[in-house]
């Protein structure tokens, strides 16, 4: 029978991933490990690497979402601060070949910490390499070649918070083609339209002027957004699962309103919300007509007092994206947060002259 022989404290995370990857499939008392000992392994909490590094089966992106636009944009920002993209996850990631090349290399990059831990490194590695050939899995589930997958754990490169990326601690586990495992984490058509969420680019919030240049006293000024730049875009996010199956999500953001802050006081904004909402047309706001004259704008501001010298105001421009998404397993809804991009631009303004 062979046993580990660990002694001292394990780090929580990296217990918590040798032991959630024991399955109810375990060995018999006589030829396992004693799992007991197994917590008490003195390992180091180093930098998480990429437990899933070399994978296969990564995310695939695509959509005119994903493209920069030109001059300038970004990912939309959620104000609420309430809501991340998912931190890590489990996915396909080796073949029964690709798992034992890994194992073969280094059995402890598995784990997903940094081999920081003297003699507890070999036992660890003779642990993960029985596991692999002789434990759980024969041979790496070599005769099982084609038939399915080694699911990992893949941290989110997005995510700042190193113990939120290494969060999902099992090891590789197998999942038969064209199967999805019922594991926390497992990728999935709701994980894939928060992960297409976040690479959604959208333009530069660049509002139209009337008039272009400099503002006046007591004269509205006009304020739009240009239909053709400022439209619905998507980002279809997907994952082979083997065995001609594939899972995905379809993110689509569409302008919902633009909110503006005149940069002063002594401004009042059109309307007096602050918020531009979606014209029937899905414009927001809309161009100066000859004629207009002093008439209230849907959508600008009315600045009260001059600029002086060399100064300007910075008219703050936020377009509030809304956000839905539909799935390959028919799920979708609208419960991605909306997001927003914003811009600024200096506005002068002067005093009507009066002509003695």
């Amino acid at each position: 029978m062979r046993r580990l022989t660990f002694i001292g404290a394990l780090v929580p995370s990296l217990c918590a991933a040798m032991l959630a990857s024991i399955t109810t499939e375990a060995w018999a008392d006589d030829d396992l490990r004693d799992a007991e000992k197994f917590q008490k392994g003195n390992f180091t909490n180093g930098e998480a690497t990429a437990a899933a590094g070399g994978g296969s089966r990564e995310v695939a992106y695509s959509g005119e979402g994903t493209a920069a636009p030109k001059g300038g944009g970004g990912n939309l920002s959620v104000p609420a601060g309430d809501w991340a993209p998912p931190p890590c996850w489990y996915a396909p990631t080796y073949s029964p070949k690709e798992l034992k090349e890994k194992v073969d290399d280094s059995p402890y990059s598995l784990t997903g910490r940094l081999p920081n831990n003297g003699p507890h490194k070999q036992e660890v590695d003779g642990d993960i390499r029985y596991r692999y050939k002789e434990g759980e899995y024969k041979d790496f589930n070599l005769k099982k070649q084609g038939k399915g997958m080694f699911w990992a754990a893949v941290p989110n490169p997005a995510e700042p918070d190193a113990a939120k990326r290494e969060s999902c601690t099992r090891l590789p586990f197998w999942v038969p083609n064209g199967e999805r495992p019922k594991v926390e984490n497992a990728i999935s058509p709701k994980i894939l339209s928060a992960l297409a969420y976040a690479k959604v680019t959208v333009p530069d919030t660049e509002v139209e002027l009337n008039p272009k240049a400099r503002q006046t006293v007591n004269l509205p000024t006009w304020v739009w957004l240009d239909k053709g730049t400022y439209k619905p875009l998507s980002v279809r996010a997907s994952v082979d699962l083997g065995g001609g199956e594939e899972i995905w999500a379809r993110t689509t953001v569409k302008p919902a309103s633009l909110k503006l802050s005149a940069g002063t006081e002594d401004a009042e904004v059109h309307p007096s919300s602050g918020e531009c909402p979606v014209e029937a047309d899905g414009g927001i706001g809309a161009p100066y007509k000859k004629g207009g004259g002093k008439r209230t704008p849907p959508c600008g501001v009315t600045y009260l007092r001059a600029t002086q010298g060399d100064a300007a105001y910075p008219l703050e421009a936020t377009l509030t994206w809304d956000a839905s998404w539909e799935g390959s397993d028919g799920q979708g809804d609208d419960d991605l947060p909306d997001g927003e991009f914003g811009g600024t631009r200096n506005v002068t303004v002067r005093e009507i002259q009066a002509i003695n």
